[in-house]
């Protein structure tokens, strides 16, 4: 599956889309970077909350596949314009990361 496939999902906001290409393998739900760092893999789709510099940094290092700011999660033209300068593919919703991640499994990714 690839991100262009996540279009079909009526709460996604797509605010960055740098590749729509993207292949996706998975999910990994989760807000302590640290934990992210540690267990995320590369071309998961990445849910959480956070929404600082930080996020954007972690996403790369672990080549993430996109970032859903889920729960009307904020975030700043800082952080909109940083994931547009990195490529950073990203999606705001409204649904928590419990029924984004439902979606995503409807989608059999």
């Amino acid at each position: 599956m690839k991100i262009k496939d996540l279009k079909n999902i009526s709460q996604f906001n797509f605010v960055n889309i740098a590749n729509e290409d993207m292949e996706i393998s998975g999910v990994f739900i989760g807000d302590l970077l640290s934990w992210v760092m540690a267990n995320g893999k590369e071309n998961q789709i990445w849910i959480t909350v956070q929404s600082h510099l930080n996020v954007v940094a972690v996403s790369l290092l672990k080549e993430f596949s996109c970032i859903i700011l889920c729960d009307n999660a904020t975030c700043d033209e800082e952080f909109i314009n940083k994931c547009k300068e990195e490529q950073v593919n990203l999606i705001l919703t409204s649904y928590s990361a419990y029924d984004c991640a439902k979606e995503l499994v409807r989608l059999k990714i």
